[in-house]
């Protein structure tokens, strides 16, 4: 048992203080590409894993006094308003005593998953792990009186999956310097550095020394801390070297890969790792009333619409407060696991697809030093018995049903590559084909260019919306007849960006088509410069005008990222049905 008496010497001695970090420390956070390149293998092979969110919050299924609150079931505490003596209630009920740490993880294994992530400690700051903190978890708070933590940790250990943690790092609505809490009135506040030294660095040090071999390390919710902060909370990832980071820690640590929370990018990021985090069901945490399953169907072509587009799938499940995962959850579990007995091949170490778009469904693809093979996702099956291929100029040396290994015959033409596929698919949800082609992939670009006359156009359904904590509060919204717009875009953390490809220098100037109400400020980013922007109102949110932002010059060729990000001070909301680089 620990006492907050003796809190002070286990902090001191596992904790380093705030003192100013190494100035080429900060300089330079993100590891080198070739250390990159290696410990990001096995990920990129992986490409599904589970996400956990757990904690005392299950015990009332997310409701408070009776009430369904907004938001996920985590949530609960902050939508709530619960004052931290009456939420710490919860720890005594808590004893999910059906819990079983090798059904979890074989549950996940047997679902094709190769990873499994878990909330070590979310936004109440109650921490799932004997922690050096304090009293305040789930060994020394509840009557379960075990470490969840660990025995996860033995479990995927012993059955062959990479195991990582989820750690709020900002959020914390129980300790006085964490994020968050500002309606509880009796807490006296302290610094957030206060926060950091106390129990952050001590508890994420503790989860990377006393819980075997640790493959990620899942930030979340950045919020400004000081650089000393940052510093030596980045810093301890060097206990376990190899380990995956994402990319929430804050400011100026992108972390090894981008994180994109309920929605899937129309398209994946140019030549950076990705990965899409989704609940299977409408709450990330346990919630009572909760019914919003994603139905198998959905759920397996989520899956390889993601890897088609280069990314990795972390599917959320919410264990009850008795320590089980719903039915519902473990039914799409195992038919997504009779789905990858199957097709695995079409998603473990593939590259993203060549294609952009693909009527029928998706395709993902391996290299290899004498040829690549192409899986096609069919997830709309041809009624004449003709899948046609578009662009794609390679000789086919063969292709297959990948179900049972059936060779189906190739004719190409001007319209393009034509497999002759029988009348009746393998699989009612997506049956793959597989083509093997001779040599490197040609196919022809169709990604973002530049225009004849120079100019850049960046449509709103081309561009990558990060919204903030999950929120649907920026999203790409179809008008009928009118052009796509980026609309709702009240949270000034979300933000917008597009890659696209250069083929001369040039200077350009930024003009955007955009509604609003009220004036309203912002900035976009280029190769790692800042530009402060002002929009004018425009009348309404259905008004549209082409306003300039701005200018920026680029003085290479190649890829090219610009991010769109609200200036949180100056906020307005707007409607963004594109943007304009126009040569000057």
């Amino acid at each position: 048992m620990k006492n907050l008496a003796t809190f002070a010497t286990a902090a001191a001695l596992l904790a380093p203080t705030l003192a100013p970090a190494d100035e080429s420390a900060k300089a330079s956070p993100q590891p080198n590409p070739a250390q990159e390149d290696h410990h990001m293998d096995w990920w990129h092979e992986a490409k599904f894993g589970m996400f956990i969110h757990w904690g005392i919050y299950s015990v009332v299924g997310g409701q408070y006094k009776g009430q369904d609150l907004p938001n996920s079931a985590e949530w609960m505490m902050c939508r709530g308003k619960v004052p931290i003596a009456e939420y710490s209630k919860y720890a005594e009920q808590f004893n999910p005593t059906k819990f079983d740490a090798d059904n979890f993880v074989k549950m996940a294994k047997d679902a094709g998953m190769k990873y499994m992530v878990i909330t070590a400690k979310h936004h109440d700051g109650f921490s799932m792990f004997d922690s050096v903190w304090g009293e305040y978890d789930v060994f020394d708070a509840t009557p379960f009186n075990r470490d969840i933590m660990k025995e996860l940790s033995r479990a995927c250990n012993e059955q062959g999956l990479r195991f990582g943690f989820y750690y709020s790092q900002a959020q914390d609505w129980h300790h006085p310097g964490g994020f968050g809490n500002n309606w509880d009135k009796s807490m006296k506040k302290v610094s957030s550095d206060v926060y950091v030294n106390e129990k952050v660095i001590p508890e994420v040090k503790q989860l990377l020394t006393e819980y075997g071999p640790i493959s990620i390390l899942w930030w979340d919710t950045p919020r400004d801390m000081s650089p000393e902060a940052f510093e030596n909370i980045y810093s301890l990832s060097s206990l376990q070297p190899g380990i995956i980071t994402n990319d929430r820690l804050g400011k100026d640590y992108p972390g090894d890969h981008k994180t994109f929370e309920r929605h899937i990018p129309d398209r994946g990021p140019v030549d950076q790792a990705w990965e899409v985090c989704m609940p299977i069901s409408g709450s990330w945490g346990y919630k009572k009333g909760d019914n919003a399953f994603k139905s198998t169907k959905e759920l397996i072509r989520n899956l390889a619409d993601i890897a088609h587009k280069g990314g990795n799938y972390l599917l959320n499940v919410s264990p009850t407060g008795e320590g089980v995962i719903l039915p519902q959850a473990q039914e799409r579990l195992k038919e997504i696991g009779e789905w990858m007995r199957t097709y695995s091949d079409s998603i473990y170490g593939t590259t993203a697809s060549p294609f952009k778009k693909l009527d029928f469904g998706r395709c993902t693809k391996k290299e290899f030093a004498k040829g690549t093979t192409l899986y096609f996702h069919v997830f709309d099956w041809p009624s004449d018995g003709k899948l046609v291929i578009p662009g794609l100029k390679n000789e086919i040396k063969q292709a297959y049903l990948m179900s049972d290994w059936k060779q189906l015959k190739v004719t190409q033409d001007d319209s393009g590559t034509i497999i002759s596929v029988p009348e009746k698919a393998p699989n009612a949800i997506n049956s793959v084909i597989t083509v093997e082609v001779g040599g490197q992939i040609e196919i022809e670009d169709t990604g973002i260019k530049q225009n004849k006359d120079g100019s850049v156009t960046l449509l709103a359904e081309d561009a990558y919306i990060h919204n903030n904590e999950g929120s649907q509060n920026a999203a790409l919204q179809d008008r009928g007849d009118d052009p796509w717009n980026i609309g709702l875009w009240t949270d000034k953390e979300a933000t917008v960006e597009w890659d696209f490809k250069l083929a001369e220098p040039a200077t350009f100037e930024v003009i955007a088509e955009i509604a609003l109400e009220k004036d309203s400020k912002l900035s976009f980013t280029v190769n790692g410069e800042t530009i402060k922007a002002s929009a004018k109102a425009t009348g309404g949110y259905g008004n549209y005008e082409k306003q300039s932002l701005g200018s920026f010059s680029v003085n290479s060729t190649g890829n090219l990222n610009i991010r769109f990000k609200p200036d949180g001070k100056n906020w307005n909301p707007i409607n963004l049905r594109g943007v304009e680089l126009k040569k000057k």
